[in-house]
């Protein structure tokens, strides 16, 4: 009984088989994907700072925007390809790729600093002044 259920299940293991192969070995398909690249975000005071890591990447295959609360980086990776190549293992991607962020509160876009060095890509988002806490004086009503 038990070899008879097995046997039915066979195609469907040989099917799952060749399905995990052709994502495994396909990076067209892999490409980059929702989580590229790979980013830290953390608030200290009235700044927010991001990390991401764009390993051989210059300035110039980065762009980095920000409007309102959202930050959006955009960049390429170009990878010459050699002539009459038969690849064994193709898993770095090359492409475009976009990553946004929409932070809790609006960003001071004229003091944004971005820097990229060793391949991390470090951008500071400071508060804009109508996002930072306000000290209210109370006033006592005459009786």
């Amino acid at each position: 009984m038990l070899a008879r259920m097995m046997n039915d299940f066979a195609p469907l293991m040989q099917l799952h088989d060749q399905m995990s192969r052709l994502f495994e070995d396909a990076p067209a398909l892999r490409g980059y994907g929702a989580s590229y690249p790979g980013i830290n975000l953390w608030e200290e005071g009235d700044t927010a700072y991001v990390e991401a890591e764009l390993p051989g990447l210059s300035m110039e295959d980065v762009e980095v925007l920000v409007m309102g609360k959202e930050l959006t980086i955009i960049g390429e990776r170009k990878m010459a390809a050699p002539e009459n190549a038969s690849y064994h293992r193709h898993e770095r991607a090359s492409g475009r790729f976009s990553r946004s962020l929409t932070l809790s509160w609006e960003i001071d876009a004229e003091k944004v600093e971005a820097k990229l060095h060793d391949g991390v890509l470090t951008i500071r988002l400071p508060k804009s002044e109508s996002a930072k806490p306000k000290k209210i004086q109370v006033k006592t009503l005459p009786a």
